[in-house]
């Protein structure tokens, strides 16, 4: 076993724990996702792996920034916050940013860094840039982000060789389907 499989194991393993506390809307899920991200964000960029995701590596450099910003904010003004639903402009501001920013990073990733899929990659991290934010904030519509981003990443990371990531991927996308409806629970 490598030291690329080694690391990937262990941050799929943090990945796994990080969304299972989330689900429970556990504060201690950040610090998992926060070392599971950094360790993915590595793992995107290996030059022997050959894996050239290099908007998922943007997008899990993000996930620790996000994380250490969930985690603050879970701690301290979310603590008992309720899970709440965005209104139709929130939803359209995200809507705007989706469809500025996919098309502009994947250009800027198929023409400055020849990514593998660029736009499929930007696709699906634009989307979890959104996504992760809405649920630092703890908005409910989240989760159907996260169904379909996870979706498409199983099959984006297969196509590149990271089989541990793709399985996590069908793992997250099964749980975001239970945590929708945890969290759709909650909020009625």
């Amino acid at each position: 076993m490598s030291a690329y499989d080694i690391i990937e194991g262990i941050s799929v393993l943090l990945s796994l724990v990080f969304l299972v506390l989330l689900m429970r809307q556990n504060p201690w899920c950040w610090p998992f996702g926060i070392i599971g991200s950094a360790l993915g964000a590595f793992l995107f960029v290996w030059p022997e792996a050959e894996v050239k995701l290099y908007s998922e590596a943007i997008l899990y450099s993000y996930y620790v920034w996000i994380g250490i910003y969930g985690w603050i904010r879970w701690n301290t003004q979310a603590v008992d916050e309720p899970i709440k639903r965005w209104n139709r402009k929130k939803h359209l501001y995200a809507a705007i940013v989706a469809l500025i920013g996919i098309p502009a990073l994947g250009c800027a990733m198929e023409h400055f860094f020849h990514s593998n899929n660029p736009y499929i990659d930007a696709t699906t991290t634009v989307l979890a840039f959104i996504a992760s934010y809405m649920q630092a904030e703890k908005v409910f519509t989240s989760w159907h982000l996260w169904i379909f981003v996870n979706a498409v990443s199983i099959w984006l990371y297969w196509t590149r060789g990271l089989e541990l990531y793709s399985v996590l991927m069908v793992v997250y996308f099964a749980l975001s389907i239970v945590g929708l409806l945890q969290w759709k629970k909650a909020l009625a």
